[in-house]
């Protein structure tokens, strides 16, 4: 996956099941972040990707104390593994009759990515007669994805978490909602992207599995500066946005005396737009403390 779609990768939609499988899991390092607030209110944001060639063993250091202090986990979708849930949510947004053909919907530049696109995913452009824009760029990046999603580790959070209370930000359906009230011409834009990233013979300057795995939150700032997140309406909608509502919800959890644990998309950390500093503008203290 090149780079707009990587970013978009660990911004949005996972899916699987965590399988540990034969082999031990990688020790990593993610980012981490320890909120405390004026009235003794206490949380963690734990950065998170959706998708890994191998599992991860993510509960160590200063991660593992954050988990234990623990009572409440914050995450993007609490359903992750009810994968029909999300097809309904998904087919019931998807489809619009009369829609202009796929190739009529792509700038001139990039059809001939999209009759390789197709090739590559066994499909026909009558199969997307019906397809909303947003619909179908999201079905070509996802034939292009790498790592496995069952590896996610917003997966792996959930699996352990046991007693500890599950609040849900967004939910599958509100997810897809977001790029369902698209503007087409932003939907256009994302498919664009999603072939030019297939026509690219390029790669990415940063391998985004690898910058997670040791916290390395600066280039993760950096792509989110980047392809589909550098348009300002996409930008707004699919990330700005998105970490405004979800920081005032887990100023909503702290204010009532929950020890939140935050497992978000890492992407949603990184920089003055990210989670950390708008829990800081909320008045919050929020160090890095891995």
């Amino acid at each position: 996956m090149k780079r707009g779609w990587a970013t978009l990768a660990a911004l949005s939609l996972a899916g699987g099941a965590i399988w540990y499988g034969l082999h031990r899991p990688e020790t990593v390092h993610p980012a981490l972040w320890q909120i405390e607030g004026p009235g003794g209110q206490k949380g963690w944001l734990l950065g998170t990707i959706h998708a890994l060639p191998r599992a991860a063993d993510w509960r160590e250091g200063a991660v593992a104390a954050a988990w234990d202090g623990a009572d409440t986990v914050i995450v993007e979708i609490a359903a992750l593994n009810d994968d029909a849930a999300t097809a309904r949510a998904f087919q019931s947004l998807a489809h619009t009759p009369g829609l202009p053909p796929l190739d009529a919907r792509v700038s001139p530049q990039n059809r001939a990515a999209l009759t390789r696109a197709l090739a590559a995913a066994h499909a026909k452009p009558a199969d997307f007669a019906d397809t909303e824009t947003w619909a179908a760029a999201l079905m070509l990046a996802r034939e292009a994805a790498t790592g496995n999603p069952a590896y996610g580790i917003d997966r792996a959070v959930l699996a352990e978490a046991g007693a500890k209370r599950i609040v849900e930000l967004e939910g599958a359906g509100a997810q897809l909602a977001i790029f369902d009230r698209l503007p087409e011409s932003a939907q256009r834009r994302l498919l664009d992207e999603a072939l030019s990233d297939e026509r690219s013979d390029t790669q990415p300057p940063a391998d985004l599995a690898t910058a997670w795995k040791k916290g390395d939150v600066a280039t993760l700032a950096q792509e989110t500066n980047r392809g589909i997140l550098a348009d300002p309406v996409l930008r707004e909608a699919l990330y700005t946005g998105r970490n405004r509502a979800w920081s005032a919800k887990i100023a909503q959890s702290l204010a009532t005396g929950a020890h939140p644990f935050v497992a978000v998309g890492a992407a949603h950390m990184a920089g003055p737009d990210g989670l950390p500093a708008m829990l800081s503008a909320r008045g919050y203290r929020v160090t890095r403390v891995q």
